[in-house]
Formats: structure tokens, sequence, C-alpha cells
């Protein structure tokens, strides 16, 4: 095997854990609740990391064996994974950059309007047709009945900084002046008019605020924060991938001008 393909075989297994943190990061992702009850975001970084895998561990065989053809399949199908994955990174950054959050005063965590998020997501993620099903897979999650084993007071619940999907589903929006009793619990609205959302809650904890405006909200703040943490992780492991990826098409012309030469000298020999 000669210098070249040992450097391509290096690369290969150096993108062979970049994909690691990809597919750890689309697991992370696929296991919050807001995740299992949408589909558009579960698994296709799940999927996209496997593949980057595969495909590195075939470059790795193909520069190990100096199978040429190999190499061609695995830099043209590299290729197409770091596009998609750019994709991805571009799309996420653009659909998840407005936050619909605005502080509270007394309160740690912060609230959610639906109008501040992304057109998209509003029209992809929560919709009439959609929201049916994602409010049914919410009011089964813990998602807010863990609330009530975690904090007991009202101040111990205040100064709590809760996901913006507890804030906006396990609770009414603070304006519509509702008493705190317990953290998914609460009476008497002193000012119901303030918003919609004060005739939707309901202290049944199959309902909640799970039809809330501020719920759907909260849904689309907790994906914002959960695919702004991701991308961090996905920025690094891309950038590698894109100079391991330049590093081994040199590698791989080198190893052609490497072989080229070999049968030039055993032609010449003769």
């Amino acid at each position: 095997m000669g210098v070249s393909n040992n450097i391509t075989a290096f690369l290969n297994f150096m993108a062979f854990l970049s994909s690691i943190p990809i597919i750890a990061a689309g697991i992370w992702l696929a296991s919050k609740a807001d995740n299992q009850c949408t589909h558009y975001f579960r698994w296709p970084i799940v999927i996209l990391g496997t593949l980057v895998l595969l495909v590195s561990l075939a470059g790795f065989v193909g520069a190990y064996w100096n199978k040429q053809g190999l190499l061609a399949v695995y830099l043209f199908c590299m290729a197409l994974l770091i596009g998609l994955l750019l994709i991805i990174l571009i799309f996420a950054f653009v659909v998840t950059r407005p936050d619909g959050s605005y502080p509270v005063p007394g309160r740690a965590y912060r609230e959610y309007r639906l109008e501040g998020f992304s057109s998209w997501l509003r029209n992809h993620l929560i919709d009439s047709e959609h929201w049916v099903k994602i409010r049914t897979c919410l009011a089964e999650s813990d998602t807010c009945t863990k609330l009530n084993q975690g904090y007991i007071t009202a101040d111990q619940f205040f100064a709590a900084r809760i996901s913006p999907l507890q804030s906006g589903c396990c609770k009414p929006p603070t304006a519509c002046g509702y008493s705190y009793v317990n953290p998914t619990v609460w009476t008497n609205p002193v000012n119901p008019n303030a918003d919609t959302d004060c005739y939707v809650w309901n202290n049944d904890q199959s309902q909640l605020c799970y039809n809330c405006n501020s719920c759907k909200a909260g849904l689309l703040g907790n994906l914002r924060k959960e695919w702004r943490k991701a991308n961090v992780i996905l920025i690094v492991a891309v950038v590698v991938l894109i100079w391991v990826y330049l590093i081994a098409c040199s590698a791989f012309r080198n190893a052609q001008t490497e072989e080229l030469f070999h049968r030039y000298k055993q032609g010449w020999a003769r």
C-alpha cells in the first residue's frame, strides 16, 4: 500500500470518528419529547450520520486494499453527504433564527408567542391537521407531570428554568393572572380577557394548555433550542469532514499518479 493510500485510509478513519457525534446528536434530538411527537426532524440526522459512517468504512477498505474504484465511489458519495449536511445546517439555522420568547417579570422562565417564530415552522408543524396528533402525544408524555415532582411552592416554581415546552403547555400564560396551586393546577383567573389562551386552560391533566397557542409556541421554542445545540456539534463535524475530504481528494490523485509512474517504470524496465 502506497503512502497516499495510507494517508487516505487514516483520513477515512477520521471521517468514521466524525460520524459518531453526528449519530449521537441525531439520537439525542430523536429522544426529546417534542421530536418524538413530530416527524420532520426525528431521524434525518441519524440516517445521515450512519451513511457517513458506512461510506467512511468503504473508503477505508478501498484505501487499505488499494481499490481505486471503491475510492472513487467513496469520494462521490461523501461529497453528496457533505452537501446534504450543509443544506440541513443552513436550513435549520434559517428556520430557527427567529426567537418567539419574551421575559416575564418575577419569573426565571420565559414565555413564548407563536408569531415570533418562522412561518415555515408554523405552517409545517403546528397547523390544525398536525396539531391534533402532536397534542395527543404531548398529553401522553411526562413533560408536564414531572414538574409536580420537582417543585412544591410557588416561589420554587417561579424561580425554575423550565423548558419552553413546559412553559407553554403545562401552565396558563402569566398574563391571565391564575393563582398557583401546583405546577399543573391553577385557579381563580384575575384577568381572563388578557389572552385567548386564558379560556383554553383546563386543570384536567389530559388537557392543561395543550390546545393553547402558547403550547404551540413552546413546542417551536423547544425545537429551536435543541437544534441550536445540535448545530454546534454538526458544524464541527462538517468542518472536519470537509477538511478530510479535500485531503483525501489530493491523496487519491497522488495515488493514481504513483500507480501510473509504477506502471511506466515496469514497462521501461522491460
